[in-house]
Formats: C-alpha cells, sequence, structure tokens
C-alpha cells in the first residue's frame, strides 16, 4: 500500500536553513541552543544545517568547554572541519580567579581552529588575593584586581589564526597593556567595543593604530583619556560612523570626540548627556541619522535642535519626560523613518503619548515601544 505521505512536497533544505536562521536571530543564547539542538536532533537531512547554525556563536568560559569544543572541530575529521569553518563569533572568559578556567593558550588555539572567524569578545577578569574573593561584590573592587599580560605563545598563536574585522573586550583587572596586545593582533578591525578598566597612554609611546574603524563602542568605568583615543583614532578620521558611549565620558572627552570625529558620524548613543553644550556639539553631526539616549530629562535640549539629516531616534519616556520636542521631529521632518521607545515608570501614562502614536501612524514612521531595558538597548539602530 502507498504510503499516504510520499506525495507531500518537501521544503527545499535551503528554505529549512532560513527559516532555522530567522527562528534563532532573536533568542538568548540558552534558548538558541536549545532550538537548534532540537533541529539537528530531528532527522539527517536538518543535521548537519542545524549544527552549523549552532556552531556559528560559540561560547568558552572553561577548559572543560574547550576540550569539547577543540574535539568538535578537529580538523582532521571531515564533519568536524565543517563546524570549525561555521564559526564566525567566538566569546571568551578569561578568570584567573577560577581553578578551572579558560587557559589564554586554550583561548588562543580555539581561534586558530576558526578559519572564517568574524568576531571575537573577550572578558578578562583578574585573580584576588587568597580569602578576598566575594561574591556579588562590586565591579570596582574587582577591578582592581591583577591579570597577567598575554604570553609570546598566546599572542603567536592569535597572529597565526584569522584576522577578524570585529572585537568586544572588557578588561575587569588592572592590567594596562592587554588592550593594546590585542590591538597589535588585529590590524584589519572596522568594529571595536572596549570597556571596564580604561586604558592608560603607555609610556613608550606606540605606533598609532593601524586601523580605520567605522563603529567604535566604549564601556569604560571612567573616562578614558583624550591621549589614548588619540591614538587609537588616528587613522579614522574619515571613517567613524558609529559612536556609542555606554557611560557618559568626561566633558572633555566628549567635546574632542564631537570635534574631532562629529561631522562623519551618522549614529551617536549617549547614555545621559542633556546639557545645551552637548546639543551645540550634535549640531556639528551634519550626517547624523540617529540618536540614542537613556535620559527623560534631556529631550527638550538634544532633541529640539537636531541636524535636519535625523532619521531615527530612540528615548526613555518617563510620566514627567518633555515630549514635545519628539513630536516636533515627527511633525516637521521629512526625513524621519523610525522611533524607538522605552517606556518607564509611567512613561504609558504620559499624557501626550496618544499624540505620539497618532502623529507617527499619520506620517507612516515606524514607532516600536519597549518596556525591558535590555530589550531597549539591543534595538540601538545601526546606519551602517
Amino acid at each position: 500500500m502507498r504510503n499516504p505521505t510520499s506525495n507531500i512536497p518537501q521544503l527545499p533544505l535551503e528554505l529549512i536553513f532560513t527559516i532555522m536562521d530567522l527562528a534563532s536571530t532573536d533568542l538568548s543564547q540558552d534558548q538558541r541552543n536549545t532550538l537548534l539542538s532540537s533541529c539537528a536532533l530531528t532527522c539527517r537531512a536538518w543535521s548537519l544545517m542545524a549544527q552549523k547554525l549552532l556552531f556559528s556563536s560559540v561560547r568558552l568560559s572553561s577548559q572543560r568547554a574547550f576540550d569539547s569544543f577543540m574535539g568538535a572541530v578537529d580538523p582532521s575529521v571531515t564533519h568536524a572541519r565543517l563546524l570549525g569553518e561555521a564559526v564566525r563569533e567566538l566569546s571568551v572568559v578569561l578568570d584567573h580567579n577560577q581553578p578551572s578556567g579558560l587557559h589564554q593558550q586554550s583561548f588562543a588555539m580555539a581561534v586558530t581552529q576558526c578559519p572564517n572567524l568574524r568576531h571575537v569578545s573577550i572578558s578578562l577578569y583578574g585573580c584576588a588575593e587568597p580569602g578576598e574573593d566575594v561574591i556579588g561584590a562590586a565591579d570596582t573592587a574587582r577591578l582592581r584586581r591583577l591579570a597577567p599580560s598575554f604570553d609570546e605563545t598566546t599572542l603567536a598563536l592569535l597572529h597565526s589564526g584569522p584576522q577578524v574585522s570585529s572585537l568586544h573586550f572588557d578588561n575587569w583587572s588592572e592590567n594596562k597593556d592587554s588592550v593594546y596586545q590585542l590591538l597589535q593582533v588585529w590590524t584589519g578591525l572596522n568594529t571595536l567595543s572596549i570597556g571596564g578598566t580604561p586604558p592608560q597612554p603607555l609610556q613608550e609611546s606606540p605606533v598609532p593604530f593601524p586601523c580605520a574603524l567605522e563603529n567604535l563602542y566604549l564601556n569604560f568605568q571612567s573616562s578614558p583619556s583624550v591621549e589614548f583615543l588619540k591614538w587609537l583614532l588616528h587613522n579614522s578620521s574619515d571613517s567613524l560612523r558609529t559612536l556609542n558611549l555606554k557611560r557618559d565620558p568626561s566633558n572633555h572627552v566628549f567635546d574632542f570626540l564631537m570635534e574631532a570625529y562629529g561631522s562623519n558620524l551618522c549614529s551617536v548613543s549617549l547614555p545621559g548627556y542633556g546639557t545645551l553644550e552637548h546639543s551645540k556639539s550634535l549640531q556639528n553631526c551634519h550626517q547624523l541619522r540617529a540618536l540614542w539616549t537613556e535620559n527623560p530629562s534631556c529631550l527638550s535640549t538634544l532633541y529640539k535642535h537636531l541636524p535636519k539629516s535625523i532619521e531615527h531616534v530612540s528615548f526613555r519616556l518617563d510620566r514627567d519626560a518633555p515630549l514635545n520636542s519628539i513630536l516636533d521631529l515627527v511633525k516637521r521632518r521629512k526625513q524621519m523613518k523610525g522611533v524607538i521607545v522605552h517606556v518607564s515608570e509611567g512613561g504609558n501614562r504620559h499624557p501626550l503619548l496618544p499624540t505620539l502614536k497618532a502623529s507617527c501612524a499619520f506620517r507612516g514612521i515606524g514607532l516600536e515601544l519597549v518596556s525591558d531595558l535590555q530589550l531597549y538597548r539591543s534595538r540601538q539602530v545601526s546606519t551602517s
């Protein structure tokens, strides 16, 4: 007897792959791993596709995880080699306070097994003195811990690996050399995200950083020095398009960044700024297309005098936030395309919120209301 399901047309594998990819895009790491692992076990035809998606983003935080990863991407085995070639993003935690933490040379060896690697994310933690490790201690305490610099073997391995285009480095230690070591390894970066302990200018000034960065994300516990930024952005005057400040730097640093690089910036993120001086600085960003803020009180100053090029705005709305400047943008700026609102602290009861909704709908401007802060931060508009 003929199987009644034999005449059912099968979806092309390329379409199935696309569906898997889209379904896993906005999930957390754990949710993504669970979904793709289930897809890999569904049938033989799906297995390799799902595994390659699963291995496109890898996180290693222990020697045990490293050993498992190296076994899974063994280049002497065809199937495993394909998984190594599928890795695009590698995130590692180098915590010198953990007895079974990932060793720096293991991290470098993992990099060499990923020939198509594009993005590396590193979190570096120092080692506390015996008896001084306090669970849940503030970040400032962790920043005072020592961490060794990358040794020659590690650096040689990294130099032999792929040239990534994007680097994220959080330095939660007192080590002042690590960021310079990493930036000497990867000299083809277009995106850089650095945070934690701000780098200090070296006694012997190194050769200026050779990369022409397009996107820069800064999240330091205290303001970096202008000297470091001059070294870092020496070749980025004409290329820098995105400046994302997770924390407010000093006014001196902010003024330097706006004066030196503002004319070419397309996207700026400012967590707390809102003075008239900052508004004047943004007016020099003649190509600015996206502005992202978190301080509700800044709406009346920053958003009132934005350049005519602005297309996207993202802001935090509480019940008392001055919303008139946003309404003026929506009603009068023909270039406006999108508005993202982090609704918090009674913002959903703001008397002008219905007017904002109606104005966006009338103008055909996209409006997204977000209540979760982390989700709001992940929605920052890319203009690259």
